[in-house]
């Protein structure tokens, strides 16, 4: 977005890789048109739409509407199946990585090596050495 100019035209594959729910669309087209930038939508239906029309703004805010219920009704039924998978014990979530490794981190810091290396030889985030150390108080 800092790099568009005035009578550029924003390319992009699909409507959901611009903007996560209809709001942030909408900022993203008055940005664009504030700016003067055209927008092009590839992966629209063989169509090109014309963001500066009345009729092309209402078209893509009406696609950026479906495209959020679509996407909140993926993840509501994604919730329901990972509740029905742990109620029927197949669902554990992903494996603590960084907790597996809690004795290495207070190993390392009662030899004093500092938070970031630690994370750094044991390959886990900064935070977790910190949430890990945290937790030994």
């Amino acid at each position: 977005m800092d790099f568009v100019r005035d009578g550029d035209t924003l390319l992009i594959t699909k409507l959901d890789r611009l903007a996560r729910s209809t709001v942030d669309f909408l900022k993203m087209m008055d940005r664009l048109e504030a700016k003067g930038v055209g927008l092009r939508i590839l992966d629209f239906g063989g169509s090109e739409v014309d963001t500066k029309s009345p009729n092309g703004r209402l078209m893509l805010t009406m696609f950026a509407a479906l495209g959020e219920w679509e996407r909140s009704l993926m993840l509501e039924r994604q919730r329901e199946g990972i509740a029905k998978a742990k109620a029927e014990g197949k669902y554990k979530g992903r494996k603590a990585t960084a907790r597996a490794k809690a004795d290495d981190v207070e190993r390392l810091k009662a030899e004093g090596v500092r938070p970031a290396e630690i994370a750094k030889q044991l390959s886990i985030g900064r935070a977790s050495v910190y949430r890990i150390l945290a937790d030994a108080d």
